[in-house]
């Protein structure tokens, strides 16, 4: 009797841990957002909160399923190439 016992025991394990294996992976998949600014942090604040908001709309999470990364260029449009680089690395 023990003997059965112990083999469904380790069926039903071998069956659940790759499903647990699965819903973990999912569960760290994190989306990284970036998002370029022209203006200033305060001059683009709107933009960005309704970026927010139809990301939310969407199902997204900020801090959970996904990040926004801002970068502002405060006027000076010279900075991209360096506020981009920033962002892909």
């Amino acid at each position: 009797m023990k003997r059965r016992e112990l083999l469904i025991a380790f069926g039903a394990g071998a069956f659940a841990a790759p499903l647990a294996c699965f819903a973990q992976q999912q569960r760290s998949k994190v989306a990284r957002i970036g998002f370029l600014g022209s203006a200033s942090a305060d001059g683009s604040a709107r933009s960005l909160e309704e970026l927010r908001a139809g990301l939310r709309d969407l199902g997204y999470v900020e801090g959970k399923n996904m990040i926004i990364e801002p970068r502002w260029a405060e006027g000076q449009y010279e900075r991209f190439p360096d506020l981009l680089e920033d962002l892909f690395v």
